[in-house]
């Protein structure tokens, strides 16, 4: 017998985990066993991508994923890839473009380019900042055909950023 919670919870899932968890409710609800996991190949069909030019990953994740004609590129800290730091004295202005610039180098390993973002996450320290970041994005992504877009204000960012970028882009 299924009990609800008697106050709703949001929840944030993946398609795929909504999918997965809807299957498994209704394999419960029909009274019939839910259907077993597939099983792994070792061949996802993905590849890991990895660029000298934008910085290492500061924990356990990958610069950018390369899945069919899809590549995902994970936030960008606004990282020298050089000296591995953030300079702190930068403006946002300039904290943008480096991550923007960190964007391009991983898509750049998968053989793509800016104009190939369709969409972009974008995570600021402070939503004052808006306006003079949306100035420097527009110069890199343009305005006519620039991706999809959500930009939010977060408490706090990694190494003290000012703005973080992630991306998706399609071949």
């Amino acid at each position: 017998m299924f009990h609800f919670a008697s106050r709703p919870r949001a929840t944030i899932l993946s398609a795929a985990g909504a999918a997965v968890i809807t299957g498994l409710a209704a394999a419960t609800l029909i009274g019939t066993p839910a259907p077993a996991a597939a099983p792994d190949s070792g061949h996802s069909g993905k590849k890991v991508l990895e660029s000298p030019d934008a910085p290492a990953a500061i924990g356990p994740y990958s610069q950018g994923i390369a899945a069919g004609s899809t590549v995902y590129v994970s936030g960008q800290l606004p990282i020298d890839a050089e000296v591995g730091k953030i300079d702190h004295g930068h403006t946002i202005a300039e904290q943008t473009a480096l991550s923007v610039q960190n964007v391009e180098a991983v898509l750049r390993e998968a053989k793509l380019a800016l104009d190939d973002v369709v969409s972009a996450t974008v995570y600021l320290a402070d939503m004052d900042d808006f306006a003079e970041f949306n100035k420097v994005y527009a110069e890199y992504f343009g305005t006519d055909a620039a991706p999809a877009r959500a930009t939010v204000e977060v408490a706090e960012l990694p190494l003290g950023a000012k703005v973080e970028i992630s991306a998706i882009a399609v071949r």
